[in-house]
């Protein structure tokens, strides 16, 4: 096998980036300076060796079933009925609405469709058109680690001078003491996600107040990633731009895909009062310019589902997440509190190995299962190097045979 180069864990990409490719010419393989350190995807690397060894893959965050029939039906009718050039730059405005009355619905808040909805492609664009719009070089750019591989690399190319704020187990709470400390006269945002990838962890209200206090105090902006705020187990989950003054300065980040296990579909959104949709509005028209009209479409047919499709969502996922979460406790790892998202984080050290990157190797070639090492979201990857990550967003069929293989092949050093 080709082992995982320890040099990985300095490798901050993740799903959303490109792979290197086979370097078979005489020239060097060229990228500019601010993208030059994120290189081959760690969740590439763990598929490929997942392929290789017959793996049970529990590492990428996606499902291995299908959306709902109601949406997929609609896609295609969109299609049949030629809804196949380009849409409105900002978003087909059956959408715009239904993302506006999702939000009232689900933050209490009343948002004009027409100027303060942006659909974009998938949340990661969101994340993108809001940073490279109302981001300068130098501006200082609060997050918490660990964090989705995006934030970084989008920060990299807006020049952000980015600070991190270390989450840490058992119950990733905020460090308030630490945040206030990072705030500066130069610190224009603090990115946050959520319920939390990779950590499961959901922001409480005292935690948000907080946050929003410091913002207020600080005239500092807030961009929030609330791609799973449907998968919030164990107490609702609170939009931060639905607190006292936070409503004009944040851009609320979201997207089809978790929520309707249609990731490959690719249709987000960002919400902003008007003052902040223009520069999200003018990076998007350059970046995308659109996204998909057919799925566009389709999307507005999934945002107005029953209330009754969320609930049996989450009963679904937290059937999952219980099958998942009593295996590994049965295995040996020290299991930390999942409140949302479909991710759990564990402490592998019971196992006897030296960082997260050799224990997953070990994982995937000797056991068959994949997950994914966490140093990776981490600036300082020490912080990360005890955890790993495991995904409940499979069939029940492949969580079970995953916590078989670890039960018979995982043992205690």
């Amino acid at each position: 096998m080709a082992a995982i180069s320890t040099t990985v864990s300095t490798d901050k990409s993740a799903d959303s980036a490109p792979d290197q490719p086979s370097h078979n010419t005489p020239f060097p393989l060229q990228v500019s300076k601010r993208l030059e350190k994120f290189k081959t995807t760690i969740f590439t690397q763990m598929s490929m060796l997942a392929i290789k060894h017959g793996a049970i893959n529990l590492g990428q965050g996606f499902p291995n079933f299908d959306g709902p029939e109601f949406v997929k039906e609609a896609a295609i009718q969109a299609i049949k009925d030629g809804k196949n050039q380009y849409a409105r730059g900002f978003g087909v405005p059956d959408l715009n609405s239904a993302v506006a009355a999702r939000f009232e619905k689900d933050a209490g808040l009343v948002v004009d469709p027409e100027k303060e909805v942006t659909v974009t492609s998938g949340c990661t664009e969101a994340i993108a058109a809001t940073v490279l719009g109302l981001i300068n070089p130098g501006d200082e750019v609060i997050l918490f680690a660990p964090f989705y591989d995006s934030y970084e690399a989008t920060l990299s190319m807006a020049g952000a001078k980015i600070k991190s704020i270390t989450l840490r187990p058992p119950n990733f709470s905020v460090p308030i003491d630490e945040l206030k400390s990072a705030v500066s006269k130069n610190t224009r945002a603090i990115l946050m996600n959520t319920p939390h990838n990779p950590t499961g962890k959901m922001f409480t209200r005292e935690e948000l107040v907080a946050i929003s206090s410091l913002c207020i105090e600080n005239d500092v902006l807030v961009f929030s990633d609330e791609v799973y705020d449907k998968l919030a187990f164990e107490a609702d989950h609170i939009s931060i731009a639905s607190l006292p003054g936070m409503y004009e300065r944040t851009v609320t980040m979201n997207s089809l895909g978790k929520t309707f296990s249609l990731t490959g579909w690719k249709i987000g959104w960002a919400i902003a009062p008007v003052h902040l949709t223009w520069g999200v509005r003018q990076a998007h028209a350059f970046l995308t310019f659109a996204t998909s009209t057919p799925m566009q479409s389709a999307a507005a047919a999934a945002l107005r589902a029953p209330e009754s499709y969320y609930e049996e969502l989450k009963r679904d996922y937290m059937a999952k997440k219980a099958i998942l979460v009593e295996g590994l406790n049965a295995v040996g790892f020290v299991v930390y509190p999942s409140s949302g998202t479909y991710f759990v984080v564990v402490d592998h050290t019971p196992f006897g190995f030296e960082n997260d990157i050799a224990f997953c190797e070990y994982l995937i070639r000797e056991v068959g299962v994949v997950a994914i090492p966490t140093s990776v979201f981490y600036l300082n990857q020490e912080d990360g190097k005890n955890l790993v990550r495991f995904t409940f967003c499979k069939d029940e069929g492949t969580l079970r045979a995953a916590v078989e293989r670890m039960k018979e092949r995982l043992k205690r050093r």
